[in-house]
């Protein structure tokens, strides 16, 4: 499956990682790239919202071990060193997402996500590893001013009216924890955004992501429901591509232009904005689902109208770059989602 990541690529030296949330949707695909490298890769997952059978393809190989466990536990980080006689790297993914969960759980979310980034960071400081935050476009909150950059301000609004910030402030206030262990403690941490990736496994239940939901619903013949008028965009990314920009932000010393890495953040996401009520069609059309549209008059309470990345310095420092088209990602996805019958 990775194998196309290899050509034109000198090998970088082989790392030990940490990957907090490796049984989810994104930390199984980074999990399975970061083996097929050549790194040696422990897993830290509690199986929440991950699943043992989306990391299927790394058992048995070499270098790969899980450990079942909760990312906020100290334990668990040294269980994993042991296994790999030392740490190098630590990717953080693990958090609560999905966006049901930020208003009927938004305590929950805040919670697990502040407290596993805060033990992930610790350990990395204590241990001397690199570390990589997933973050998210969602750290912006409702910025309607396109592309998000760098230096995009964060807007969210009055906590009264209702918990969907929860997730993206979660984010922003752990990318302010990332910046300050940055200045404070000498670490050497990275930032990365993937924007809306999606892709065979992405959840298609009601606390999934929208492209998984839309092609469920027509896999059921179900109505196809939009919140608002589906005029909000977003940037889709192919689930590959966004985990190689998270990989690479870890295995590069400094970036390809000589740049210090320790700090950086960079955005992983296709700049083509695509509208939610075209995703919806263009999921009928591959599909050749008879289900119908359904528009919801009341939308999700603090939805971001668009969603567009810069990703000038990921080209530009990563050497990253999306190809996936949205047509030939929501067709592989389709052909996966039938073969799952």
């Amino acid at each position: 499956m990775y194998e196309h990541l290899l050509e034109g690529r000198l090998s970088p030296p082989f790392m030990r990682c940490i990957v907090t949330g490796g049984a989810g949707f994104l930390g199984s695909y980074l999990t399975e790239q970061l083996v097929m490298m050549g790194h040696s890769v422990v897993v830290i997952d509690d199986m929440f919202r991950g699943k043992k059978k989306n990391l299927d393809g790394c058992t048995g190989m070499d270098g790969y071990y899980l450990v079942m466990g909760d990312a906020a536990e100290r334990a668990n980080y040294e269980r994993a060193a042991d296994k790999l006689g030392g740490v190098d790297c630590v990717y953080h993914l693990a958090a609560i997402n999905g966006t049901r969960w930020f208003h009927e759980r938004p305590d929950f979310v805040i919670q697990v996500n502040l407290e596993t980034l805060r033990v992930a960071l610790d350990f990395s400081i204590t241990r001397g590893a690199r570390f990589v935050f997933t973050s998210s476009p969602e750290a912006f909150g409702e910025q309607s001013e396109m592309p998000l950059t760098n230096d995009s301000n964060s807007l969210f609004t009055p906590a009264s009216k209702h918990g969907r910030h929860s997730y993206g402030a979660s984010k922003y206030l752990g990318e302010i924890m990332v910046q300050h262990a940055v200045s404070n403690s000498s670490l050497d941490a990275r930032i990365v955004r993937p924007f809306n990736a999606y892709g065979p496994r992405l959840p298609g239940d009601a606390y999934g992501q929208v492209t998984g939901i839309f092609l469920e619903q027509c896999h059921k013949g179900k109505p196809i429901t939009i919140h608002g008028d589906g005029s909000q965009t977003r940037s889709f990314t192919w689930v590959e591509e966004a985990v190689e920009g998270i990989r690479l932000a870890g295995e590069l010393d400094v970036g390809l232009d000589g740049s210090n890495l320790a700090g950086a953040a960079f955005n992983l996401g296709n700049t083509e904005e695509v509208s939610i009520a075209n995703l919806a069609t263009m999921c009928l059309e591959i599909t050749g689902s008879k289900s119908e549209i359904h528009y919801q008059e009341v939308g999700h309470p603090g939805d971001s109208k668009r969603r567009k990345p810069d990703i000038s310095e990921s080209k530009s420092i990563l050497g990253w770059t999306p190809n996936q088209s949205l047509e030939q990602g929501l067709s592989s996805c389709w052909r996966w989602l039938q073969a799952e019958e």
